[in-house]
């Protein structure tokens, strides 16, 4: 009897009783393979997943992402991926305990037999037998088959938990660029609301100086034209901004139509870099740490378990066998004699070797697709610490041309702020022509567009590069 035996039984008699009075998932965890899975599909994130039907208003980006986390299909599937793969490392523990069985057999019995010519020798017994049994097998020994068995179940483990990490991470940012998505709408609409009273306006003066014959009738038509240009902005914009805000809805597994309300775009955000480390190092870390990087490693370790695992099933094994048996059958002395009542019982225990000789040639393949399916692992690993590390840096330079941007944004809307308050000053004293003022307007508008989306892609890109860094967590909510 090894270590890793005496230590299962020893759990088995210390938390056997405990365990069987409740009935929830985990609970009757009794080989401690189920201990460690979390409260919620959203892991440590949000430990509880409790919220009102209907999402606050405003609703802030915290309540989205944990809403998201704890209520996408996608998270709940890996969180029941990480379920049954900690179910399978109980059932690799459980390989190490004893099979005891029982066999329980309660008949009928009429036997009737007719000798021709001799009717002396011709029996007819009718009785009720009832036989009982039990049997144990132990496996002693079996060159490392269930100890690899049992690193593969582990590995596979680490690696769905590596995967819900990967998961979470991804609908984390995933969320958060909904949502920075659907306040980039609900500015723009708003910037267009703007611009469309700002050309409405125009268009009125414009009108109200060719009706006085200080302007010619272009100048009006001009301002009409850019109004109506501004209403079908306008139209766009409302149904984006719809379009956004279901997208957000649906990632938190809600109803499309079901109605959002955001806090408006402000100016009043630091868009100041929030990682100050070298890239490099940052690839570097992320190389190791990330949780698909750690989800790759997994799988290859659970390959090359396999390997082992595979290679000691075609050897030989030692196992404890043992039987109790007992009977009523009745009992005959002879032919033609009459039966008595009679009990018996059977009993042995021992050693029983197993020697697979001869497979068919299978166990030699069957170790060489192991080995392929690890060699396959090792490169998916490799691609893996390849692509978050171009994924880190991609993110990087998004997130520093976006901090770049949105200053270079305050800049151009201030300036065009300016340009069209002097051009309409200008027009309005008569001085200025409808041309100066519908550039500077259109320069207004585009600078109120490019403001809106230069802040929502700055908050965009922060979020990026911090799950592409593996860091995303809860702090990230407040």
């Amino acid at each position: 009897m090894n270590v890793k035996t005496i230590s299962l039984l020893a759990i088995i008699a210390t938390w056997g009783m405990n365990a069987h009075a409740s009935g929830a998932f985990g609970a009757l965890d009794v080989l401690r393979a189920e201990q460690n899975i979390s409260a919620t599909a959203a892991g440590s994130i949000v430990p509880v997943c409790e919220f009102d039907r209907a999402p606050s208003r405003p609703l802030p980006l915290a309540e989205a992402v944990e809403r998201t986390l704890c209520n996408n299909p996608k998270t709940r599937a890996a969180w029941a991926a990480v379920k049954a793969q900690a179910a399978g490392v109980g059932v690799a523990r459980a390989a190490y305990l004893p099979t005891i069985s029982a066999n329980l057999q309660g008949v009928r019995e009429n036997s009737v037999t007719n000798v021709d010519n001799h009717p002396m020798l011709s029996t007819d017994i009718a009785s009720t037998v009832h036989a009982e049994s039990v049997s144990l097998n132990w496996l002693l020994y079996d060159f490392g088959g269930r100890e690899a068995a049992l690193k593969n179940a582990n590995a596979l483990l680490e690696a769905a938990r590596a995967t819900q990490d990967a998961t979470l991470q991804s609908f984390f940012a995933q969320t958060a660029k909904d949502y920075y998505a659907s306040k980039t709408a609900i500015g723009s609409l708003q910037a267009a609301q703007d611009v469309e009273l700002m050309t409405r306006q125009s268009m009125t003066a414009a009108q109200a100086r060719a009706d006085k014959g200080v302007a010619p009738i272009t100048d009006a038509l001009q301002a009409q034209t850019q109004h109506e240009q501004a209403v079908f902005s306008l139209t766009k914009a409302q149904s984006d901004a719809q379009t956004a805000l279901g997208t957000l809805a649906a990632d938190m597994n809600l109803d499309p139509s079901m109605p959002l309300e955001l806090p408006a775009v402000t100016d009043n955000v630091q868009t100041g870099k929030d990682f100050s480390e070298p890239v490099a190092a940052m690839i570097r870390d992320v190389q190791l740490s990330h949780p698909s990087v750690r989800a790759a490693q997994a799988q290859y370790e659970a390959a090359m378990a396999k390997v082992t695992q595979t290679r000691a099933q075609g050897l030989p094994s030692i196992s404890l066998v043992a039987k109790y048996s007992r009977n009523n059958e009745p009992q005959s002395m002879g032919v033609g004699e009459p039966t008595f009542p009679s009990t018996g019982h059977d009993a042995y225990i021992g050693v029983q070797l197993s020697i697979p000789l001869f497979e068919g040639f299978g166990r030699h393949y069957q170790v060489d697709q192991a080995k392929a399916q690890a060699e396959r692992q090792e490169y998916a690993l490799e691609d893996a610490k390849r692509q978050v590390g171009l994924d880190v840096w991609s993110s990087y330079q998004t997130l520093t041309g976006a901090t770049q941007n949105a200053q270079n944004s305050a800049n151009l809307l201030a300036i065009a702020q300016r340009s069209w308050d002097a051009a309409k000053h200008r027009y309005d004293a008569g001085v200025g022509n409808i041309l100066e003022l519908m550039n500077t307007q259109a320069a207004l508008a585009n600078a109120k567009q490019r403001r809106v989306q230069a802040l929502a892609d700055w908050d965009n890109a922060r979020v990026d590069l911090a799950a592409k860094l593996g860091r995303l967590g809860r702090g990230d909510l407040e």
